[in-house]
This record gives C-alpha cells, structure tokens and sequence, in this order.
C-alpha cells in the first residue's frame, strides 16, 4: 500500500530502480540534483534537467508539462552520491503560473517500474513560490529511504540550485529555462477544470487526498500546535452549489485549487472540480409529467419537484468504502470552500461599508444634513443586501451538504461510522483491514448541525497526542461553537467547562475508543494493544481493553513498566525493519508478534528518563513504517517544562482534544475547524459489546 507522507517524514524503499511520478495543476519543469552526504552539488554536471534530461542512473523529461515520469536507478549512481533530490519549477514566459499556491497542490508519488506505489506525497502550504524541493531519495547505512521536503523558493530555480552550492545557479537556470522555451510547443496543458456534468474523483488510495489523497491530506492540519492529517481529516453527494452575487468577490482571496473565473462573468462554481454531480433539472411541466407506471428515469431518484436527490457512494472508486470515503472528503471540501466564499463575500461587504461611510463623513458641509444621512443608510442597505445575497448562497449550499449527509452517514461502514450508528449493531469482525479510520467530527460555525466525518488513512502515517490539559476550550471560545460543545458534552460537563480532572478522565476515555476502534475494524489477531501507565491511573478507562482481553493485564506502573514495553517494542521495530531492508522476513523470531502495535502512553512524560524518551522518540519516528503506531495521552502545558527536548516529539503528532475544540485547519483555505473526539455515547455498552465479539472470534481462531 502506498504510504501518504507529510512534510520531513520519511519511508523506507525496497527497490533501488524506482519512478517519480509528478502530477501538478498546470505546466511544471522537473529536475533532478545529485548531492553529497551534505547535499552539496559538484557542479552543473550534478544536475539532471530539460536541457541535459540524461546523468548516470537518472532520466528527466524534456518539457514542462502537468504531468511527468523521472526515472531513478540507484545502483547506477556514484558512491559519492548520497542524496537525489526531485525539483519542480514553474516555467516562465509560456503563459502558465507565476506561483504554486494559485494552483493545485502538486503531488509526488515514488513507485516501482511495474506501477506499484512506494510513497505518496502531496505538496500542501505553498504560496508565492515558484520553485521547491519536492522529495528527496537519500542513502543512510547501505540503504534508501524517501524524505518528503517540500522546501519552497520564492525566487525560482536560482535560489534552489544556489541553496545546494551551485555557484554557477544563476547560468544553469538560464540554460534550463531556454531548454524549456524549446520544447514549449510539446508542453502538456493541465486537465480543463469540470464546471458541469458528472465528473470522476480520483480513485487511488491517498487521502488528504489525498482528501482522496490523490486530493491534498487533506487530513486537516493542526491551526496552532504544527503540521499534520489526511488527515484528516483529515482525513474528512448532492455537491455544493455555486456562490452567487457577493460570493463572487471571494476570487480576489481564493485559495489554491479553487475554480478560475467563468469567462462569463457568471456566478462563480465553488464546488470540487472532481466531485460528482447532477446538474438539477428544470421541474417538468404539467403536461410533460411522466406517466403512472411509467419507470423512473436512468438519471437516479428525484424530489417531487425533480431535483436529483443525493446517493451515497456517489464518487469514484473500486470499491464501495473507497466510493464513500472520497464522497465525504468531496464533502469536506465543498463545505471548506462555501464558507470561505461567504466570508470572503462578508469581508468584502464590510470593507465597502467602511469605504462609502468615511467618504459621508469626510466632507463637513454634509455630515449633518440630510443628504449625509441618506447617503449612510444607502451605504448600509447596500452592505444589508450584500450579506442576505452571501448568505442566501451558502443555505443553498449548506441544504445540499445536509441533504447529502443524512444519506451517507448512515451508510457509513463500522470503520468510518460514528458509535451511536446502528452498523456496530450487527458488527462482525472483518477480514480484511479497512482503508480508513474515523477519528471524530468535524463542523465549522456557520453550520452547527452538519458535522463531516474525520478521516484519515490506514496504516496510520502519523501518531496522535491527545491533549488532556486546560486547552483554549476550558476558558470559553467563539460564542456559537463554544455553546454547542458544552451542550454535547456528557454528564456535569454541560454546566460548563470541565475540570483538569474530568480532562483527564475524558482523554483517556477518547483514546480507549480510537484503540477499541482500531481492533474492531481489523482482522482477529492483526492489531494489538500495549499501555503505558506509570502512576496507574488509567485503570478505570482501560477495563474495557482488559475484560475482552484486548489488553492481557494492566500495564505495570513505575519506571519498570516504562521500560520494559518500550524495550519490547524497540526490538521489534529494529527487527522488522533489518528483515524488510534484507528482504528476510522469514527470519524473523517465532517468537515475535508482528501484528501492528498501537503504544498508548498516558500522563507523559511522567515516569520517562532520558533513556526512556529517547526510545519513545525512536518509535515515533521509525515505528509507523513497520506497524508501530504511537498514542500520547498528557498535558502539553505540563511536558513543556521538560525543556525543548520534547519539541520534535510535539511536532510529529496530531493533536486531538477529548472536548470539542477549534484547532484543526483544512489545508485548502485554512479554517479553523472545531475537532469534537469519538466517544459512544453516554451509557451506551456498544464498545464493551464489540470488543466483546472481537474476542469472541480471536477465541475461535
């Protein structure tokens, strides 16, 4: 299965004859450089680009194109070569884009000649760059590993080659840019954005995006705290409509991979380019009604007033699970960019009140009069219409997301499926491991009640760190959303903000359901659970885990307890990762469980020594790879006084919150999303009950 990279991780490869594969949202330049252990270039021989598309173990591209192959055999390259970096350009002067971040984020997938994918990465965050360091292949102990960069340059392939000691960049630059010039006629022109009709989302396995993560990750990505999801989200249908009247505004903020203009002057389509939809027919007239008896129309169902009605599943896909999780990151999607043109719409509304009410006031002679005070209650009728239009556009929408919403959630599979969703209700085990996890919801002010699913894909890529301090959300927040999570909130928690206890008491009751859904939605005996507990307060959380026998005991507690699962866990990730580099896995101790392994850690760093947070640190960063998956229950306030040692830790998580919270930003127009974590409900015995089944059938096995 394809690995989806975030910025700065990296993957082991396999095979050292290997592809690039560039797809971009208009006409790029690709280039490869070959670096020393510094990544220092030798000199312009070093570099592999139109003008010289051949160097010893590497093949480029003649052209800028949106689409691009590069070749890479790495037993072909030097001894002194140690790191092979993928660079993209925007060419200049044949009428394409002037900067990455008006287009569609890039992505970068290695895979092997037969088209197996390796490693997939998605360049999100880019803005007036017009050159970056997409990926690197590096050598580290007789080995290659990918390394997602994503180093951007603002001033072009100069200042690229000149950042890895290229004296001559500037001259090299110049000779790329005529080798394009060259071969402008050959250039492959992007894919025309889709404004109408039914179009296919991408199928592959990606999520943010590779939201479908051939889509940016969309996981979300952590607002304050550093990057994340696919998540998402992140992870994260009747498709949004389009903005009208003051949406159209939006274009002068929108971001990237939103829709150009209509040549028209039309309304504005804010929808995804390759979401699904049907256009709404005109109501037929009387006479026109279609017969008693007569069958529907091949179109699909319609509303009594013939509008299509929405249909999950309705996206792109091999399966039906695929088909669903791209429709909901459509949902994602849509939702993120019809709020972002009402706000857009909003602010421009503002700003233009603003404007017409200081030029009333500015000139004396008729600030008083009666001309002065029609002129401001014009000013302020035009801001009032301006908004209501705004608005008016964005119920429209909303109604469609709503619509298409209370179809797909309840045909959600258990994987992707709230607790309180009646599939966990006949649940069996599966068979196989599903492509996607649920990590909670995810809502944006303006529309309280659509929540859209967070979803990021299996294996996890990334651990999580489930904040259980006094976050912004135990101080108050933004009047609608901070309402909203007070009165979801079980129990006493609706009388106010809970505690630092009850905080704790929540987080790790959130991170026994996301462990308790990750061993239900896996095959019996391929998913395991360890804990790490020094001070033994997590027993009452974990009864569940033990009962069923998910969990053999309760973890020991103290300094012993700590050293002794990271000790166990250490030694497997080292083993598999030597039978996966030598392609001996049957070599591996019978005596070695090599079902994947989630560690979860609670009140770090509590009970962790230098040598204890160097392995836990270890496990973080090479675990994933080979089915070691990192959860951290703690206090982010409190691990700060351990010093920045903790830092690098912090950054390689997502953050989750046990109580609903707005910190997660999508990575199209970064909102901040309010995160609400995935807990049964109060009362409910639905994760006792399927944990119950789980061992059930481990039993019988």
């Amino acid at each position: 299965m394809t690995a989806e990279l975030v910025r700065g991780q990296n993957h082991p490869l396999d095979r050292t004859r290997v592809e690039i594969r560039v797809a971009a949202g208009g006409p790029v330049v690709a280039g490869v450089t070959l670096g020393d252990a510094q990544g220092r270039l030798s000199g312009a021989e070093a570099v592999a680009h139109p003008g010289a598309p051949r160097r010893t173990g590497i093949e480029v591209p003649r052209q800028a194109a949106a689409e691009h192959r590069i070749a890479v055999d790495l037993d072909a390259l030097s001894a002194a070569v140690h790191r092979v970096s993928v660079l993209l350009a925007l060419p200049t002067g044949i009428g394409g884009l002037t900067a990455f971040g008006a287009a569609a984020a890039p992505s970068v997938t290695v895979t092997g000649l037969d088209g197996t994918g390796i490693a997939r990465y998605t360049i999100t965050g880019l803005g007036a760059e017009s050159a970056v360091v997409a990926v690197e292949l590096y050598r580290r102990q007789d080995a290659w590993k990918v390394r997602a960069v994503g180093q951007g340059y603002a001033d072009g392939l100069p200042a690229t080659l000149r950042d890895q000691g290229l004296p001559q960049a500037a001259e090299l630059a110049a000779e790329i840019e005529e080798a394009v010039g060259r071969g402008q006629a050959r250039a492959v022109p992007a894919p025309a954005p889709l404004t109408a009709g039914r179009s296919e989302r991408p199928g592959s396995a990606g999520p943010a995006a590779t939201p479908a993560q051939d889509r940016p990750s969309p996981a979300p990505t952590t607002a304050a705290d550093g990057p994340a999801p696919s998540g998402a989200g992140a992870g994260a249908g009747g498709a949004a409509g389009p903005g009208t009247g003051a949406g159209a505004k939006a274009t002068a903020g929108a971001k990237a991979g939103d829709l150009p203009p209509p040549a028209d002057g039309g309304p504005i389509d804010y929808r995804h380019p390759r979401r699904r939809s049907t256009p709404t027919p005109a109501a037929p007239a009387p006479s026109a009604a279609r017969p008693a008896g007569t069958p529907p129309s091949a179109a699909g169902p319609t509303a009594p007033d013939g509008s299509p009605l929405p249909v999950a599943g309705d996206a792109a896909g091999w399966s039906m699970d695929e088909r669903l999780y791209n429709q909901v990151w459509g949902m994602f999607e849509d939702l993120a960019r019809s709020v972002a043109a009402y706000r857009s719409a909003a602010d421009f509304a503002e700003s233009r009140l603003e404007q017409e009410l200081d030029r009333a006031l500015a000139d004396p002679r008729s600030r008083l009069g009666t001309a002065g005070e029609a002129e401001r209650a014009t000013a302020r009728d035009k801001h009032a219409a301006l908004v209501t239009q705004a608005r008016a556009a964005l119920d429209r929408d909303l109604a469609q997301l709503m619509a298409e919403s209370e179809v797909v959630e309840p045909a959600l599979p258990p994987a992707f499926a709230r607790w309180d969703n009646p599939v966990w209700q006949g649940y069996h085990v599966p068979l196989e491991r599903p492509m996607a996890l649920r990590l909670g919801d995810l809502h944006l002010p303006e529309v309280l009640d659509l929540r859209i699913p967070m979803l990021v894909r299996l294996p996890l890529e990334r651990g999580l760190w489930i904040d259980s301090g006094p976050g912004s959300y135990a101080h108050g927040g933004p009047g609608p959303e901070r309402d909203i999570g007070r009165r979801e909130l079980p129990g006493a928690l609706t009388d106010g903000p809970p505690d630092e206890s009850e905080l704790r008491r929540l987080a790790m009751e959130s991170a026994v359901a996301i462990a308790a859904r990750l061993l239900a939605i896996h095959p019996a005996g391929d998913f395991a659970v360890q804990v790490i507990d020094p001070g033994g307060a997590a027993a009452p959380a974990l009864a569940p885990l033990v009962e069923s026998g998910a969990l053999p005991a309760f973890p020991l507690p103290g300094a012993k307890g700590v050293a002794a699962v990271l000790e166990g866990l250490t030694r497997r990730v080292e083993l598999v990762q030597m039978a996966v580099r030598h392609r001996a896995a049957d070599a591996l101790p019978a005596d070695l469980d090599t079902a994947e392994q989630l560690l979860i850690v609670h009140d770090f760093p509590h009970g962790f020594d230098d040598r204890a947070l160097t392995r836990l640190r270890y496990l973080a960063d090479e675990g994933p790879a080979v089915g070691v998956h990192l959860m951290l229950v703690a206090d982010r306030a409190q691990s700060r006084e351990y010093g920045p040692v903790l830092d690098p830790l912090w950054r390689s998580l997502l953050r989750l919150t046990p109580v609903p919270d707005a910190h997660l930003a999508d990575p199209w127009v970064g909102h901040a999303w309010t995160y609400e974590p995935p807990l049964a409900p109060t009362g409910s015995q639905v994760v006792r009950q399927v944990l119950g089944r789980l061992a059930a059938a481990r039993r019988a096995s």
